[in-house]
């Protein structure tokens, strides 16, 4: 049942007078389909009725509008109406407007212009109506396929953040009068700070802090890359005894060259240490990493010095490396940039005497530590937090 100008339903007893209508909107270019016997007759007249409007005469013989008002309900009746009367009555009028009708005329329909705009007002609402309800489908279609993906996703990210978390080294890992530990927080199910510690040979111990740009898998995939290139470099000395492994500024700046050679445009604040568990003395480097590493003794807590550019963003990148003595007893903590989120000072300046003075008044153990800056009640943060401690007990 389709028309250009529109479907229309005539419902009128009298069958000349409908005949009569039926005649002049089909010439005017409308589809017309005639009841004349309304209890015999059964139409759909819902959201999916091809039906675009109905004529209907309101003075139908034999015919109760009260009684056919709670059946017009229950149908959810959805196709606009027009109603049609012989008499300007008051009441005619109020019951049409009760039922629901778009519009009312008077017959004889005088100015017959006037119903054609009526009727391509209903047929044009009707389409209106029909192009929601399709667009609502779509849209209702297209979030429960947008669910399955997240969900998928969600799965897949969860997967992957047990892959990364195997990743992390033991924790604690102890070493003779030496503990490294470690904690990370992600703000996404996947992380982009990561942090490792190893044994090298007999007494050494290297351990790095990475700080990757961004959130989620990509930042993630970037750190991957770093735990690998640390394991080729640990295989390496095994194997050939290279020394590339023991040299912080070699190692960032094999990291500068893997990040750059990867061309996702991530880069990474980093921090990576050698301990010389023999000597009890510290090589590190840092590349564009702060907070910088807190040394906490018992001449207090005091940040250690360093500066360089992070790696993959400069081919030429420069790098410092530093060597310390470390105290007989002492607490060594790396933090991302994470932690600086949480603490509630509102400036950089602040943020790190804040973060220097709760080194200062708890430096018992690495859990009162990160009780005092509410990392154990850190459900979600803002940006990933990761944490590297190395202690020794004098």
């Amino acid at each position: 049942m389709t028309a250009s100008h529109g479907n229309v339903l005539i419902v009128d007893d009298l069958p000349e007078r409908a005949e009569s209508m039926a005649s002049f909107l089909t010439s005017a270019g409308f589809n017309v389909e005639v009841v004349t016997d309304v209890s015999n007759t059964v139409y759909s007249l819902g959201a999916d009725s091809e039906i675009d409007v109905i004529l209907c005469e309101l003075d139908l013989r034999n015919f109760s509008w009260s009684d056919a008002r709670r059946a017009l309900r229950e149908m959810d009746v959805q196709v606009p109406s027009i109603m049609f009367c012989d008499v300007a009555d008051p009441e005619r009028m109020m019951t049409a407007l009760r039922l629901g009708a778009s519009d009312f005329f008077l017959r004889p329909i005088e100015d017959k212009d006037a119903l054609i705009r009526s009727i391509e007002r209903c047929v044009q609402q009707r389409n209106l109506r029909r192009e929601l309800r399709e667009s609502r489908q779509r849209l209702e279609a297209a979030n429960m396929e947008l669910r399955g993906t997240v969900k998928m996703l969600e799965q897949d990210q969860q997967a992957g953040r047990q892959v990364q978390m195997r990743m992390l080294p033991v924790t604690p890992m102890v070493l003779d009068d030496y503990v490294f530990s470690h904690t990370v927080i992600p703000s996404l199910y996947l992380s982009g700070d990561f942090t490792d510690y190893f044994t090298v040979g007999d007494h050494y111990v290297i351990f790095f802090m990475a700080d990757v740009s961004g959130h989620g898998s990509s930042s993630a995939f970037a750190t991957v890359l770093l735990k690998n290139l640390f394991a080729r470099k640990r295989s390496d000395y095994s194997r050939h005894r290279s020394q590339s492994i023991l040299e912080p500024v070699s190692m960032l700046q094999h990291a500068n060259k893997e990040l750059l050679d990867l061309g996702v445009d991530k880069f990474a604040t980093m921090v990576v240490g050698l301990l010389d568990m023999r000597q009890n003395t510290l090589r590190y480097s840092v590349a564009g990493h702060l907070p910088l590493p807190v040394l906490v003794s018992s001449e207090g807590a005091r940040y250690l010095q360093g500066e360089g550019a992070t790696v993959g963003l400069m081919e030429d990148a420069a790098y410092e490396e530093h060597v310390i003595d470390l105290p007989d007893s002492f607490m060594l903590a790396l933090f991302s940039d994470g932690i600086l989120e949480i603490l509630p000072q509102m400036s950089l300046v602040e943020k790190e005497a804040y973060f220097l003075k709760v080194f200062e008044e708890t430096s018992d153990s690495p859990e009162q530590l990160a009780k005092h800056l509410g990392l154990d009640h850190v459900e979600t943060a803002p940006d990933d937090i990761a944490a590297l401690f190395v202690i020794k007990r004098g």
